[in-house]
């Protein structure tokens, strides 16, 4: 039985608090990329509570995406944002999902990102993590950025982890393998997911990496 509002958010509260769940329920998280990272995140962020979430990619699901990204066998073809929604739903019945079936550049990230109040970055291209870690932190000042860097490859998964590049970027990886042209495995790619949405989190809650 699916549980009702009252029941979700009881629940929420007994493992948060009430201040806890009050940040999350009521923060706006952007997730630029729906692929292994992205994906991953969306899940972690929406069992956590988190209030609303703004999914963008402009892809559809592939077969060769089912090895490492949250969509099923039934999905391939379907636009991954609708995909990733209708699994979030499933999990997190009352979750606000905003989709955008685009392409973010430098030219139009303002205008879907500008109600997050942190934005992940999980794009596989690196000219792309770059052009929008740049346009956020030179045009949203009061934003936070939550970027990752290096997942690929059978490298060990104590080398994942997260650093405070500068006030408001955080990088998520190992820093050294590139997802180009890479082997690109679940449980790292999670690993790496994880450290992003953790990192959501914690900032949610005030608390922040030095």
């Amino acid at each position: 039985m699916t549980p009702d509002r009252e029941q979700w958010r009881q629940a929420l509260v007994q493992r948060h608090g009430e201040t806890l769940y009050q940040r999350f329920s009521n923060a706006v998280v952007a997730i630029c990329g729906l692929g292994g990272l992205g994906s991953h995140i969306a899940v972690a962020l929406a069992r956590a509570g988190i209030g609303k979430l703004i999914l963008i990619d402009f892809d559809r699901v592939d077969t060769a995406n089912l090895h490492r990204q949250q969509y099923k066998a039934s999905q391939v073809g379907r636009y991954k944002t609708e995909a990733l929604a209708e699994n979030l739903l499933e999990i997190a019945p009352f979750l606000e999902i905003q989709t955008v079936n685009q392409r973010i550049t430098t030219d139009n990230f303002a205008v879907w990102l500008k109600e997050a109040h942190i934005i992940c970055e999980a794009f596989d291209a690196a000219e792309e993590k770059a052009g929008l870690i740049n346009a956020v932190l030179e045009t949203m000042p009061e934003t936070y950025l939550v970027a990752a860097s290096g997942m690929a490859g059978m490298g060990s998964p104590n080398a994942i982890c997260t650093k405070r590049a500068m006030r408001r970027l955080y990088l998520c990886g190992d820093g050294v393998s590139e997802a180009a042209g890479s082997m690109m495995l679940c449980p790292r790619v999670m690993l790496c997911a994880a450290h992003q949405a953790q990192t959501v989190l914690r900032i949610l809650a005030g608390e922040y990496e030095v």
